[in-house]
Formats: structure tokens, C-alpha cells, sequence
């Protein structure tokens, strides 16, 4: 059993790296291409949600596909480390009333696919650099 868990963990790492892509990615194409329509829908390029979309859609695609994965995971975790701080932490201490929980864990995840890498599903690994 553990053995076939292990065989199979660099595949679950592709899975958690394309499924965190997918869901970020749905933060950027709101605010920048305006779907799916949101009340973040819309928002001016230059503002800082704005400028997180674009952060979002870029490295969402980019995180999505595996390619430059560590660099593209390190900026996610930054600007969501962002989010959380100037967002959700100013209204209350803990996350679960600061509304902050998905901001905090998209940090940590990120940060781990940073030293982890992208799996063995990237173009990282297809050109040798995973």
C-alpha cells in the first residue's frame, strides 16, 4: 500500500498543481476578461485587484500548463500572502471570520509547489527543467 502511494505521489503533485491553477485561474479571468461574472468582474487594470488579475490569469496559465512551475508558484504565494494581508487580516485575527481561509492555503500550497515542482504532467519536465 504505501509503496503504491509513493509511486503515485509525483502524479498527485500534477493533480494539486493543475487543480490550484484552475481555481486561481477563475480569480483572474473574472476581474480581467469578465467571466464568470462576479462582483470582481470588471475592475480597472491599474488598481491592485487589477493588477492581481492579471497575476492570477498569467500565472494561473502558466501554473496550469507547468511551465516556468517554481518561479510562477513563489510569485502566486507572494501576491496571495498580499491578498491576505491587506484584505482579509484587517478585519478580525482568524481566517475563518476574516473570510481569508482560501487566500492563507493558496499561499501554502503555492509555496510548496515552489520547492516540490510542477510533477512529472509539465512542460517543465518535457523540457528537462522540472
Amino acid at each position: 500500500m504505501i509503496a503504491t502511494l509513493n509511486r503515485l505521489a509525483p502524479h498527485v503533485l500534477s493533480l494539486l498543481r493543475v487543480m490550484s491553477a484552475l481555481l486561481l485561474l477563475q480569480h483572474g479571468t473574472t476581474k480581467i476578461l469578465g467571466f464568470p461574472a462576479t462582483q470582481m468582474t470588471g475592475v480597472s487594470l491599474t488598481s491592485l485587484p487589477g493588477i492581481a488579475g492579471i497575476i492570477e490569469l498569467v500565472g494561473g496559465l502558466l501554473l496550469l500548463v507547468g511551465l516556468f512551475s517554481r518561479p510562477t508558484a513563489f510569485i502566486l504565494s507572494g501576491m496571495t500572502a498580499v491578498a491576505y494581508f491587506l484584505v482579509h487580516a484587517p478585519k478580525d485575527f482568524h481566517p475563518i471570520v476574516n473570510g481569508g481561509e482560501l487566500a492563507a492555503l493558496y499561499c501554502f500550497v503555492f509555496f510548496y509547489l515552489t520547492f516540490a515542482g510542477p510533477g512529472p504532467w509539465s512542460v517543465d519536465k518535457l523540457l528537462g527543467k522540472a
